[in-house]
This record gives structure tokens, C-alpha cells and sequence, in this order.
């Protein structure tokens, strides 16, 4: 599954004027590999109407045929038919969704499934998950390292019933084992201890997944999750677009004083990139949504942020690069977490906007970013798809900055150069086959 733009470096293109745009974008990276993990589970056949085809989507698709699952192309749709799990290889790439989602469905598997991914995968924070599966009666090889690679043995079933984790560093956790929780002999009784949990809609989107699948889940307690044993029975589902996505196409608005649509914003969503609209207003933005999608509008001008973006972290690289431009301080906090994503993302970008001029300190759990005269550079995008979104960004305002891996962001996004070449020169961008950027991320 391999992508020709990786690795290759990409000169990020200055803005000439204001931008105007209406940009269609894919489904939800989130959603799409939450429905697949319980089509996979479910009693009958689903199709999954729009779904994200890009890395992290195919990879996921890759790890379920492997167990035994099929994923079938009809058009622009995927028809998922579960059957009897087995046990298989599982490349997880660098999407997290893929390495902590799938190891309950290998429990549950007949047979040994192993996992690996990118090298960069290895070093993820997986020992919570491992834990909370041993705890439910799973037999894991790990080599004692409680991260990638590791050997899932199933035997066909997994006791379930009451399961003690710490999740601050990721919701990824809590969402892994109640996607699989209903389908364990006792259910699952999922318990939280510990700091803040991050991303709180992701789990929100888990919650409403499962529960429009047909199982039954009480939240009522805090940090607590009640998953009754019984069957799944996913119904055929249309995917909502990928908001956190949206971020640098609607922060070109502010760059550059344009106005940039994005349809098909839904009313009402659990996904963190919804609070999109408020975070840009409170930038300077006019943000207004209608029947036509969300429009940001910018003047102009970026004002500073102040924000906890504890709910919304994959927000950051793309916020950070509009505080970097913007004419006061900024403050980001609540983010401590994301120093295990793809890479740590505080780390990375206070170097990277610092080696193009920037003012940027460090905290415990987030930045902050002072006014200051950026040039150009190399920006270096970590094999991480956000880190590179947010050179980008930049690169709308600042002159010279190269982005060393664009073709990283295939990872959510399979045709991110085209998308942006089209966002500042729609009447002259070639358009893109419907097929073209499945292809790309294949």
C-alpha cells in the first residue's frame, strides 16, 4: 500500500490574493474506522456510503480482510460482510485507530494475528490497551515492550466483565475496547482512573456508534462504561465529512482574508473538529453556517488565541501555525497528551516554527507563541500528516518554506497538494478523477 508522494518534498505555495473556495471533502477518517470495526462485528452486511480512502481507511479495510472479514468496493460505497474471524498479519501503518481498534477483534479471533507498523508506530503508547485486554482474558506476546510488535492469540472468545485502565494518553483506548465490549462473553464494564481524559468526543462518537448498532451502553456514571453482552446489527450508514480535516483549508480564509465553504457541515456532530467554527471566530473569523456548509470569512487580520484544546488536540499543528502568524501572544494548553501521536507535536512544532524565526516556548502542556518574523525553510512534517498540513499554512503567508513530506498526509487525506493547488487556483487546476486519489493512497 504504497504512496509515490511519500517522502517527497513539497514547495508550499504563497497566496497571491484572497482566497475564494468551495472545497467538497472526503468522510471522516474517525467515523469511517469505527463503522468498519463494528460492520466487522455486526449480525448482517452494511454499506458504508462515503467513506474516507485514504492510508489510515485502507489500512484499517487491509486489517480486517485479513481476519477474515470482507470489505467490497461498490462505487463510492464499501459493503462490509462479517464472517468468522481468524487470525492473520496486520500492517497498522502509523494510524493509531488501526493498532489499538483492531487487536479485540484478534481476541476474538481463532488463531494468532500479529501487528506491526511504520517504526515510527512502535514507539505509540500501546501498554494500556494491552493491559486492558489482558485484563479482559486476552493472551498477548509482546516481548515484555507492552508496544508494537505484538502477537494477539485468539481463542475464539474473550470473558470480558470488568476492565481497570489509566486512558489519559489517549481515548483511542477507552473507544478500542468498547467497540468489541458487547461482543464479550460478559460484556464489558470499562473503568477510567487517572488524569483528564483527552478527546472526550472521540469517546462521545464511540458511544453514539455503538448505540445506533443496536447495543446498550450506560455512561450515566463518570469515567465508567457499561457495555451489555449481546449482538451488533450496524445499519447502512452515510459518512459525515472529516471537520478536523477542514482546519488548514478553512485557516487559508484568515491567512490570506478570503472566504472558504465547506459543504455538508453537519448541523450537530461528536467530532472535535466542530469546534472549528468557535476557535476561528475567536481568531477574527466570521464563521457562519447555512445550506450551502460552514464559510469562514477572514479580514485580513489574525488575532492571538487563548484555548484549551484538550477536547480538540489534532487541532494544534494547524492552530499553531495561524498563532505564528497572528499579531499578539497565543497560549494552547491541554495537550500534554499529543506528545504520543505521530510524533510529539508540542516538541516538533516549537522547533520547526523556531527555525523559521519564530517565538515559541514549550509548557508542560501546550505553547506559546509570540508575535515574530517568520522566513522561509525546510519544515519538517515528522511522518506526520497534521505537522505537515500546518507548513502549509504557513507557507500561504511566509515565502520559501519547503515541506520535506507532503506526501504524509495521504494518511487522512489521499490527494492534499491537488485539494490545496485547487483552493488557490480553482480555475486552473486540472480536476481530479473520482478515483484518482483512492488510487494515490493504494
Amino acid at each position: 500500500m504504497a504512496d509515490e508522494s511519500r517522502g517527497r518534498s513539497w514547495n508550499a505555495p504563497v497566496a497571491d490574493g484572497p482566497v475564494t473556495a468551495v472545497l467538497e471533502l472526503p468522510g471522516s477518517k474517525s467515523l469511517t474506522n469505527r463503522v468498519l470495526v463494528l460492520a466487522a462485528l455486526s449480525a448482517t452486511p452494511t454499506r458504508i456510503c462515503a467513506p474516507l480512502r485514504a492510508r489510515d481507511t485502507l489500512l484499517m479495510a487491509a486489517a480486517l480482510r485479513g481476519l477474515g472479514v470482507e470489505v467490497c468496493e461498490d462505487g463510492a460505497d464499501w459493503v462490509v460482510r462479517p464472517g468468522v474471524l481468524h487470525g492473520g498479519s496486520v500492517d497498522c501503518g502509523l494510524a493509531g485507530t488501526v493498532m489499538r481498534f483492531v487487536p479485540p477483534l484478534a481476541a476474538l479471533a481463532v488463531g494468532d494475528s500479529h501487528f506491526d507498523g511504520d517504526p515510527a508506530a512502535r514507539v505509540r503508547p500501546m501498554s494500556t490497551l494491552i493491559e486492558g485486554l489482558r485484563q479482559a482474558g486476552a493472551v498477548i506476546s509482546d516481548g515484555g515492550r507492552a508496544a508494537l510488535p505484538f502477537t494477539v492469540h485468539g481463542a475464539g472468545a474473550l470473558p470480558g466483565g470488568r476492565v481497570l485502565i489509566d486512558a489519559a494518553a489517549s481515548s483511542q483506548f477507552v473507544s478500542a475496547l468498547l467497540l468489541a465490549g458487547a461482543r464479550f462473553d460478559k460484556g464489558l464494564e470499562l473503568v477510567h482512573h487517572g488524569a483528564d481524559l483527552p478527546s472526550l468526543p472521540h469517546i462521545e462518537m464511540t458511544v453514539t456508534a455503538l448505540r445506533e448498532a443496536g447495543a446498550s451502553v450506560d455512561t450515566t456514571a463518570a469515567d465508567r462504561w457499561l457495555v451489555a453482552p449481546g449482538p451488533i446489527d450496524l445499519t447502512d450508514l452515510v459518512i459525515e465529512p472529516d471537520l478536523s480535516n477542514a482546519a488548514p483549508f478553512l485557516a487559508a480564509a484568515l491567512v490570506t482574508g478570503g472566504s472558504v465553504t465547506v459543504p455538508r457541515w453537519p448541523a450537530s456532530t461528536n467530532q472535535p473538529g466542530a469546534l472549528l467554527a468557535e476557535l476561528l471566530t475567536s481568531m477574527g473569523a466570521t464563521v457562519a453556517l447555512g445550506d450551502a456548509g460552514l464559510t469562514v470569512t477572514g479580514n485580513g487580520a489574525i488575532g492571538p488565541l487563548t484555548a484549551d484544546l484538550h477536547e480538540a488536540s489534532e487541532l494544534t499543528p494547524v492552530l499553531a501555525a495561524l498563532c505564528a502568524l497572528a499579531d499578539g501572544e497565543s497560549v494552547i494548553t491541554g495537550v500534554a497528551h499529543i506528545r504520543g501521536h505521530e510524533t510529539d507535536r508540542l516538541a516538533a512544532l516549537a522547533t520547526e516554527l523556531n527555525a523559521l524565526g519564530g517565538d515559541v516556548t514549550e509548557t508542560e502542556d501546550g505553547l506559546v507563541l509570540r508575535p515574530a518574523r517568520l522566513h522561509g525553510g525546510r519544515w519538517h512534517s515528522y511522518a506526520d500528516h497534521r505537522m505537515a498540513q500546518a507548513g502549509a499554512v504557513l507557507g500561504l503567508a511566509v515565502p520559501g518554506v519547503k515541506v520535506d513530506d507532503i506526501g504524509c498526509t495521504s494518511k487522512t487525506l489521499a490527494d492534499f497538494p491537488g485539494m490545496w493547488q485547487r483552493l488557490l487556483s480553482p480555475a486552473t487546476a486540472p480536476p481530479v478523477p473520482p478515483d484518482a486519489a483512492h488510487r494515490a493512497a493504494e
